[in-house]
């Protein structure tokens, strides 16, 4: 968890300038248009960086995260003419070359799937015009037989009929052919659009997807903010490879624990956690004993064998609210992870 701190002016150069540069680069850092909201937004964050927005900006942009829509709105900010882009590493991070794969590859699929479309279009077309064609043979050939009375003329047309009707059928299985690589594409697409390439874990999306479908009359349901603890020192002294094997473990560590109930990398070293059919408080036992498994193993770096430290997390949760969003239900586990971070972090808190 990284502290808000203030880029330092160069010696000599106008401070209002200075701030000025760092405007410009944080709504570049994170994709944002100059408009005046999102202007406004960067201004608050920078020229305070010791009050609490700049330093939950800092929070969820350590490790060189962007800012998402729903963070900016979540802090009081507003998006225009678009969000920005998801929440993605820093440069030199591995998990940072695991995201670019991924968005390399559904941008491959969706291109893929694009050509698919098309001959299977250009199928369906070409089948329609030898529908047609076959049509006005088959009437040229009736009227033929009505004027025939050679057995050879009547095989001739015979055999001309099963010609077109076999070409058809080759035709039928090639287009039930494209249409079912179709269908594996998209559902190959879908997953990895919903899917961390780091972890494996479902991402932010398939979270505020699940959190949209939730059956109400299924619940209760509860919402939980994890965060790994000083997870910052660890990327600082081991490097980002080992902090990338930290988070795939507790992400491991929570799935399993927490089976059946959906885990999602929610951004950098945060997890999120629906979890239904349970109270608050009996969904904050199980919680705090994933927390209490985690912080008794003790972790070492493969390369040096030096050990790592104790790797723990604290999380906040919540019950949700009958038809509430889940910007209001994250906002309340977020302060409540806050509160566990201040009040020492390793512990759960819950209300």
């Amino acid at each position: 968890m990284g502290d808000a701190q203030a880029a330092k002016p160069v010696s000599g150069a106008d401070p209002r300038n200075s701030l000025y540069e760092r405007i410009g680069r944080f709504l570049d850092e994170h994709r944002l248009s100059p408009d005046p909201a999102h202007y406004h937004f960067a201004h608050a964050v920078l020229s305070a960086p010791d009050q609490p927005l700049a330093i939950a900006v800092a929070r969820l942009t350590d490790g060189g995260v962007r800012l998402s829509r729903n963070d900016i709105e979540r802090l009081g900010g507003q998006v225009v003419a678009g969000a920005p882009a998801a929440h993605r590493p820093a440069s030199g991070q591995a998990s940072e070359g695991a995201a670019e794969t991924g968005v390399d590859s559904a941008i491959s699929l969706v291109v893929e799937t694009q050509h698919h479309v098309e001959d299977f279009t250009q199928i369906m077309r070409t089948m329609q015009d030898e529908t047609r064609g076959f049509g006005r043979d088959l009437a040229k050939s009736a009227a033929a037989i009505k004027q025939i009375a050679e057995i050879d003329e009547i095989t001739q047309i015979t055999s001309m009929m099963i010609g077109r009707i076999h070409e058809s059928e080759v035709r039928l299985a090639a287009a039930t052919a494209e249409a079912d690589i179709l269908r594996t594409k998209l559902v190959e697409a879908h997953d990895i659009a919903r899917r961390d390439m780091l972890t494996g874990l479902p991402n932010r999306r398939a979270f505020e997807e699940a959190f949209a479908e939730r059956d109400l009359d299924a619940g209760p349901y509860c919402l939980a903010v994890c965060d790994i603890d000083r997870f910052k020192g660890v990327n600082d002294l081991h490097g980002h490879g080992v902090g990338d094997r930290v988070l795939i473990a507790i992400g491991q560590a929570l799935s399993s624990e927490c089976a059946p109930h959906l885990v999602v990398r929610h951004g950098g070293e945060e997890f999120a956690l629906l979890i239904k059919g349970k109270t608050l408080s009996d969904a904050a036992k199980l919680l705090d004993r994933v927390r209490a498994t985690v912080a008794a193993k003790r972790y070492r770096n493969r390369e040096t064998d030096a050990p790592l430290g104790s790797i723990t997390f604290s999380a906040g949760i919540t019950a949700i609210h009958i038809e509430e969003t889940s910007g209001i239900a994250f906002s309340r586990a977020d302060r409540l992870l806050y509160t566990a971070k201040e009040q020492g972090r390793d512990r759960i808190c819950a209300a």
